[in-house]
């Protein structure tokens, strides 16, 4: 008990000097017994539970927390360890002292955190409190990491994969109805924002102990130019010659908010980013073209796996307006997305069946959405990634009637669409840019192929978008007919299209085989199922004997119907 009283006096002792001595007041992290005296009196005021002792002990440390706050501008030494001491004396005794944590925790993301994310030692520590105290903060602080999710995922990309795990972890506190749809683009982006980290190190220096805001202040022009021009373009400053001056000058105008955006530390909404535009497109394409580092190597890896995490959470606990108002951007983005192969093809994988699973739980969405899934219908021939989402929305349409059976002015503007799509397509072998003399004998026979998977889903929805609307049935055979008139090279795409227009004429078969995936007020039956118990009462068109041969023509069976329908 003596040797614990010492102990204990020490330590105030020690921390009550250190706020009065003006040799540590522009640098108070400088003294070394003073994170050792703070986590010791944390220790005794925990293991003690006496409140006498916490009152006597937060007067000192909260001197030392405002000494911290006012010199970490100035400060040489890393104030990262002793903030979140502080911070954790704060969050389980402020109930005692009547001390609110919330404005502490955020001077430590805007004052600490944003100069010291690429310290691994405070890195690692900054997790490892959050998960200690996730619940707590979760509770009691729910804006928190929403807000400060750009700068934690600044943490993330520049500290890589050694703390993954700590991270995935902490990352479902990061999603909030104000940070769920900013959170998006920015883990999509992942990889870019090692390229701007990156470049901002090597203009400017170390990035540990200055804000990238003073950065960003204080060489502004040179900087942004250098970072967009490398980042963007794959060259420097000072390569071209004075033409090249006023191409960079134009792409910087575009570039600079993508910049801002990237590197800010707080959440202020969903900023438009400028991947549309061919220049940026083209640019991007050309920032692969220097080696990639081994921090770049580890976001291209870890981004697909937080994607997988985001998906999964927003399945589980988002509700259905954030959904809807996701997938438009999961439209937009499929196009414009880090160009390494590996890194385009994992990430657009998820995002095509993140949009299938989310029509799939709420099929009004392909009504509610219709316009922008019209505009990404029109865009099939632009490019491959555009061509395969073009493919999985005509999937979605006719899999789940274009939104369901009371929508049934949406379901046919999006027939529409399917029309202009086909008939495009039937007026003209070329796929893309419309190129293809310039094209080898690979490139078109890899254009046709493209060509003939598209137009065999086209057929498909408009197939299943009229059984399911009746009254699009008419318009479905003059489209159908057309195709399977044309006769084209590729046999798969006429004669599904002629298969089809077999089915129309039996409507039991057809609604058996292309009706809806799931039952509804208008379809109680399954696709592909015949429902025997009421064969007495129906037609036998319901049993579709030449589908199950591939047949055309008469059935070829040799037994009687007696046999399989139920007697009265």
């Amino acid at each position: 008990m003596v040797d614990r009283d010492k102990d204990w006096e020490f330590h105030l002792r020690s921390l009550s000097a250190t706020a009065r001595d003006s040799n540590f007041s522009a640098d108070p992290a400088s003294d070394p017994n003073l994170l050792p005296s703070v986590r010791k009196l944390y220790a005794l005021c925990k293991s003690e539970e006496s409140e006498d002792l916490v009152a006597r002990v937060y007067p000192q440390i909260n001197k030392i927390f405002q000494r911290l706050v006012a010199s970490v501008s100035q400060s040489r030494t890393s104030n990262g360890l002793l903030f979140l001491a502080i911070l954790q004396f704060f969050l389980d005794f402020g109930e005692i002292v009547l001390h609110d944590a919330d404005p502490s925790l955020r001077t430590f993301f805007r004052s600490c955190l944003s100069r010291e994310f690429a310290d691994p030692v405070v890195a690692k520590a900054t997790l490892d409190f959050l998960n200690w105290n996730k619940k707590k903060i979760l509770t009691s602080f729910p804006t928190l990491l929403p807000q400060f999710f750009p700068l934690l995922l600044k943490l993330i990309a520049w500290n890589g994969e050694k703390l993954e795990k700590s991270f995935l972890k902490v990352f479902p506190g990061l999603i909030s109805p104000g940070s769920f749809l900013p959170l998006f683009p920015s883990v999509v982006d992942l990889p870019i924002l090692v390229v701007a980290l990156e470049k901002v190190e090597r203009s400017s220096g170390p990035l540990i102990g200055s804000s990238i805001a003073s950065i960003q202040k204080s060489t502004a022009p040179e900087m942004l130019l250098a970072l967009m021009d490398e980042a963007y373009t794959g060259s420097t400053i000072g390569d071209g010659g004075g033409d090249s001056e006023s191409e960079d000058s134009n792409a910087i105008d575009v570039a600079d908010p993508v910049f801002f955006d990237l590197l800010k530390d707080e959440n202020d909404g969903l900023a438009e980013r400028h991947w549309t535009s061919p220049g940026i497109a083209a640019a991007l394409q050309a920032a692969i073209n220097t080696p990639q580092s081994d921090r770049l190597k580890q976001a291209l890896n870890m981004a697909p796996r937080v994607l997988d995490m985001y998906f999964a959470i927003t399945l589980r606990d988002v509700n259905n307006s954030l959904i809807c108002a996701l997938l438009p951007l999961i439209m937009t983005r499929n196009a414009t997305i880090f160009p390494d192969k590996i890194f385009s093809y994992e990430v657009r994988k998820r995002l095509l069946e993140f949009m299938l699973a989310a029509f799939q739980r709420s099929p009004d969405f392909i009504a509610l959405l219709k316009k922008p899934i019209m505009d990404r219908l029109a865009e099939a021939y632009d490019s491959t990634a555009k061509t395969e989402l073009a493919l999985q929305l005509c999937w979605a349409i006719g899999e789940h009637g274009g939104g369901g059976a009371s929508h049934g002015d949406a379901a046919r503007e999006l027939f529409e669409s399917l029309e202009l799509l086909l008939y495009e397509n039937l007026s003209s072998s070329r796929l893309g840019l419309r190129q293809e003399s310039a094209l080898s004998s690979d490139g078109a026979t890899f254009r046709k192929s493209s060509q003939s998977r598209l137009l065999c889903f086209v057929v498909t929805a408009i197939a299943k978008l009229a059984t399911y609307h009746r009254e699009l049935l008419p318009r479905a055979r003059v489209s159908l007919a057309k195709v399977a008139r044309s006769r084209m090279s590729d046999a798969r795409v006429w004669r599904r299209a002629h298969d089809y227009l077999g089915l129309m004429n039996e409507p039991a078969i057809c609604l058996s085989v292309l009706g809806p995936s799931q039952p509804s007020h208008g379809h109680m039956q399954n696709p592909g199922t015949v429902n025997w118990s009421e064969g007495s009462k129906k037609m036998i068109a319901h049993i579709p004997f030449y589908i199950l041969g591939e047949q055309e023509g008469l059935p070829f069976h040799d037994f009687s119907f007696s046999d399989i329908l139920p007697r009265r």
